[in-house]
């Protein structure tokens, strides 16, 4: 393709060269330049790629993206933020797939993958054919690419939606982080519906603050970015949205909606309630437990229903969804007891699946978990407070402790614990810790094994080991 055609869209301030030479790829790694790329230089965050310009041109790029003028014998393309054209021209290059395909986008601090897989579970039913991204990986047909981002970066998320069109695939299911949001991954996608599940502390030591945090989120349904909006109700950050949108619709228990349901029964192997979608009653079986799987139940259901699927294969399609991984995940039973993996890595959401757990134990009910390194530490305190709250012993372990000390996070994990007087061990080993709690468990006690869910890696200076809280766990009891 020309590069004339790639920027066509693009604010420029100078071109310096030939702007009708043919471009072959699109690039943002130095180590991975090929003969004919066309490279797009920003300033990161721990790194300038402005400053690898020989070894990029070396390498065989034939034209340059840059926020000044370079010292470089092919062409350049003079922006004011290169970061921002990343989108931009991968759009363009992949031939515009998102215009064939029909996206809804998830936003929001918890409940993002499971809203998201409910939602293919209900268009497979309905005889659709589907793509997922998001934090467990991409799958489409019978291609499954392992996950590194909740929203991958441009290059390759064009490249993915163009071959899902190749594929056949109809409707696309994505989480949409709120870095993907920050850093405008998403330009120029126009999104069916996009999904509000709930704004909860996360993310700090990126956006400093909740303000900042929130306002990334409420970038999703913004300047006709999406053309149905699907809101939480009960949710703060919610209600505020709601009242400064016409166009969308509400789903919640609390607070006045246009989705939501009755007769709430969550039991340890699934739940049963009435769905009131839109005024039309339906009765609605999960087998999953928990009503943060409600709200997310009813978030697919008011989607699902605004885009033409009856009610009747809502249900069915919710029903199909047996699991999602590492998603209050029943991994196994020991001694008469029930363990449980969550994701839950924020307070609001070892919260939520603490106090549906708690409903739910008829003995003791323990909580495994840790936080991860060089991530807000504001938190770390916050839910050891909330673990200790909830569960009735702690045991507290490393997650991901990246380039901190696992001791020091643990300690500041022990700040939220000791006011509560409640009684925890610490286990900086992760195998070790899960070991001793499932010692400890007797019948009808439960264990929430709480922070990695679906992840297969411990990261550890940089890099990153197998592990698997899952098949620890059945490792352990020799399942």
């Amino acid at each position: 393709m020309k590069l004339c055609e790639l920027i066509k869209n693009m604010r420029t301030k100078e071109i310096v060269g030939n702007p009708d030479v043919e471009v072959k790829g699109l690039c943002t790694d130095s180590q991975m330049v090929k003969e004919g790329d066309l490279f797009v230089c920003y300033v990161g965050g721990k790194h300038d790629s402005h400053n690898d310009i020989a070894e990029i041109t070396e390498k065989g790029a034939v034209a340059i993206i840059c926020e000044h003028k370079l010292d470089c014998a092919v062409t350049q393309i003079i922006v004011d933020d290169g970061r921002a054209q990343i989108a931009v021209v991968a759009r363009v290059f992949f031939g515009y797939p998102d215009k064939k395909l029909k996206i809804v986008g998830i936003t929001g601090t918890n409940g993002k993958t499971t809203t998201a897989h409910m939602l293919a579970g209900i268009f497979k039913s309905n005889g659709n054919k589907c793509g997922l991204i998001g934090t467990l990986g991409i799958s489409y047909g019978e291609r499954f690419i392992a996950p590194e981002l909740t929203t991958p970066d441009p290059i390759f998320l064009f490249s993915v939606l163009s071959d899902m069109v190749s594929s056949g695939v109809e409707y696309v299911f994505m989480e949409v982080s709120a870095h993907a949001l920050f850093y405008d991954k998403v330009h120029g996608i126009t999104f069916e519906v996009g999904v509000f599940t709930n704004c909860t502390q996360d993310h700090l030591d990126f956006f400093g603050n909740m303000n900042e945090y929130s306002a990334c989120k409420m970038l999703m349904f913004q300047n006709g970015r999406c053309k149905h909006a699907v809101i939480n109700s009960d949710d703060e950050l919610g209600v505020k949205m709601l009242k400064n949108s016409e166009h969308a619709v509400s789903y919640g228990l609390k607070n006045p909606a246009d989705v939501f349901a009755v007769d709430v029964d969550c039991k340890i192997n699934g739940t049963k309630f009435v769905l009131n979608l839109f005024d039309e009653l339906y009765e609605i079986k999960l087998d999953m437990p928990a009503t943060h799987n409600v709200y997310n139940a009813m978030a697919a259901a008011a989607c699902a229903k605004l885009l033409g699927v009856k009610t009747n294969v809502i249900a069915r399609g919710l029903l199909s969804v047996k699991t999602v991984s590492g998603r209050l995940e029943h991994v196994a039973k020991f001694n008469g007891a029930d363990i449980f993996v969550d994701f839950a890595h924020t307070p609001d959401g070892l919260e939520k699946s603490l106090q549906s757990l708690r409903k739910l134990c008829k003995g003791k009910l323990y909580c495994l978990f840790g936080c991860g390194g060089n991530r807000d530490k504001s938190k770390r305190p916050i839910m050891g407070g909330v673990a200790a709250r909830y569960s009735d012993f702690c045991i507290v372990t490393s997650d991901n402790p990246r380039f901190e000390d696992p001791y020091d996070i643990i300690s500041e994990i022990e700040t939220g614990i000791k006011p509560t007087g409640k009684k925890y061990v610490t286990v900086t080993e992760r195998e070790i810790a899960t070991e001793y709690a499932i010692r400890l468990l007797e019948k009808d006690d439960i264990l929430l094994v709480a922070g990695k869910g679906g992840e297969h890696y411990q990261e550890i200076m940089g890099i990153k080991h197998s592990y698997d809280d899952n098949t620890v766990i059945k490792n352990i009891i020799g399942d």
